[in-house]
């Protein structure tokens, strides 16, 4: 039996390379090849660096479906098709409406795969397919199996996971209503043996909320310290309360975290039901125990609530450029199926595209619905502006100050590759096609 694995692009421009900072690991794809028996031929053909070859014959080409790969991977999914493989798909997408996924595949898993992936293979061979498997939340003990990325040229952070979910009930968030709003923990012992198998310097802990559970991240903080390296991952800002917590976090090896803000406006944080933020009078006073604990935080904002406007977007930018954040991402909002904020935009009738992710008319960087206060061209503006001035040079080189107080040396090259390499992606990735790639190798 032969496997093709394909993680799909979101699209590219003509002539232009992939965006780099985009070129992260495929994580789950290396989780799939752990549980693929030694016997199975497998391939991976990552649709962001590298040419697909539609002409290889395989038993099974899996696709992992993302909304914003959506349509691009219906459409890889044809042509192999034509070639008579049988087509698997999963991800968060086929997890979100699978009764669309199913329409493009033969066979579609739901959830998160490990339990049920070694049953797939099973009916397939015994030619018992079944047109859904229905994957659960539970971890799998064999570790990501990297060596499918052979040869692969991806950026030089090793991704490990660490939990799954988030106890927050953001009605943007997709991934949280997925897991029902708890948080379900990874082995320790787990984590560790993946940590000491990869051959980065860099990891990124790949978790929505690393500190939901104080507990287990201080217990896993304190068995990660002895490995001595550097990580990030994403957390709350109330974790700024707990200085145990925070002198735990550095001492293990964290040098960045990555806050969602999402909105210094309270009417706002109420509309996306994010309350845990509402902390006007506390709020820089948290983010400077943070950076007194010597970690960088990586800020992100989401604008096109109701009562955003430039105003706002302005008011985020300045609070950005106040704090000298390590990087800031300044996105407009984007209503995802299967959320309550893309329910609501529906009944109220204010999207623009009926599903956003199969319209050859959207391009990444645009709005796929009517805000209440602004022009949707005039939002994505505003955001693509914010964007620029945050990692104009001579706003870069204030906060890399900032940056070389708090973190450790071995972070500051980090800090103007990635700060240097945003800023100058900041248009190429506007108006990216969604589904259309050229099948032009990056240059």
């Amino acid at each position: 039996m032969k496997i093709i694995f394909i993680l799909p692009a979101i699209g590219k421009k003509s002539g232009e390379k992939y965006i780099g900072t985009w070129k992260m690991e495929p994580l789950t794809i290396a989780v799939l090849k752990s549980l693929t028996p030694d016997n199975i031929e497998t391939v991976l053909y990552d649709d962001r660096i590298e040419l697909i070859d539609y002409n290889q014959k395989a038993d099974i080409v899996f696709i992992t479906v993302e909304t914003y790969t959506a349509l691009r991977s219906y459409n890889i999914a044809e042509k192999f098709r034509q070639n008579g493989s049988v087509i698997i798909m999963g991800g968060y997408h086929t997890t979100l409406i699978p009764e669309e996924v199913s329409l493009y595949a033969d066979s579609i898993i739901t959830g998160n795969a490990e339990n049920v992936w070694e049953q797939v293979l099973k009916d397939y061979a015994e030619n018992k397919l079944q047109k859904i498997y229905e994957g659960g939340i539970a971890y799998t003990h064999k570790l990501p199996d990297k060596s499918i990325f052979q040869g692969k040229k991806y950026l030089p952070v090793s991704l490990v996971e660490t939990g799954r979910g988030c106890f927050n009930t953001c009605n943007f968030c997709a991934i949280a209503g997925y897991y029902k709003h708890k948080y379900y923990i990874r082995n320790h012992d787990d984590i560790i043996k993946d940590i000491k198998m990869n051959k980065h310097k860099y990891f990124f802990m790949v978790d929505d909320n690393l500190v939901a559970d104080k507990e287990n991240a201080l217990a896993l903080f304190k068995k990660i310290e002895p490995l001595k390296i550097k990580w990030a991952g994403q957390g709350t800002l109330n974790m700024a309360y707990d200085e145990e917590l925070l002198k735990a976090m550095k001492k293990s090896g964290c040098e960045i975290i990555l806050i969602g803000f999402e909105s210094l406006n309270n009417d706002n944080l109420k509309q996306m039901n994010k309350h845990i933020n509402i902390l006007e009078q506390e709020r820089d006073e948290l983010v400077r125990r943070i950076h007194k604990a010597g970690i960088g935080i990586y800020a992100t904002f989401i604008f096109g609530y109701d009562n955003d406007d430039e105003n706002t977007v302005k008011e985020a930018l300045e609070f950005a450029k106040k704090h000298n954040f390590y990087t800031a991402a300044f996105n407009h909002l984007l209503p995802f199926p299967g959320t309550k904020l893309y329910e609501q935009l529906q009944k109220e009738n204010r999207l623009l595209y009926d599903k956003w992710w199969l319209d050859e008319n959207y391009h990444y960087g645009e709005l796929s619905f009517k805000p209440k206060k602004i022009s949707p061209e005039k939002l994505s503006k505003a955001c693509r502006d914010a964007r620029k001035e945050f990692s104009s040079f001579k706003t870069v080189l204030k906060r890399g100050w900032q940056a070389m107080r708090q973190t450790s040396p071995a972070l500051w090259m980090l800090f103007w590759v990635m700060n240097l390499n945003i800023g100058s992606e900041v248009d190429k990735k506007m108006n990216v096609p969604i589904g259309k790639n050229l099948d032009e190798l990056p240059k």
